[in-house]
């Protein structure tokens, strides 16, 4: 089943992990200190990602988890929005290429 994915930007992970987990009802399944968090939930994937090109509670990106995707795809939609398309595994790596050593593998 595909999951909704919304990226946003925070300048806090710690107080967002927090607000967010209550706000969720769970807890992330990956963090990143001081840099980037991410809840799976059964409908949705939303990553909190400290970026300086972006303003906290900006938007960063939009798109789809989807466990038959073959490769990451992104475009842009007609309203300038980056819309990007996954597969779990291939959050994983990406997240592992980024910040290495987290050891995070999707269920």
């Amino acid at each position: 089943m595909k999951k909704f994915h919304l990226a946003i930007a925070t300048n806090d992970i710690e107080a967002t992990v927090k607000d967010y987990s209550h706000r969720l009802g769970c807890e992330p399944c990956v963090v990143v200190a001081d840099r980037y968090a991410l809840w799976r939930t059964e409908s949705l994937n939303l990553s909190v990602r400290q970026d300086p090109s972006c303003q906290p509670g900006e938007l960063r990106h939009l798109g789809w988890e989807d466990p038959e995707a073959k490769e990451f795809t992104s475009e842009k939609d007609v309203n300038g929005l980056l819309w990007e398309n996954f597969s779990p595994q291939q959050q994983a790596d990406e997240i592992e290429e980024i910040w290495s050593g987290t050891g995070y593998i999707p269920d």
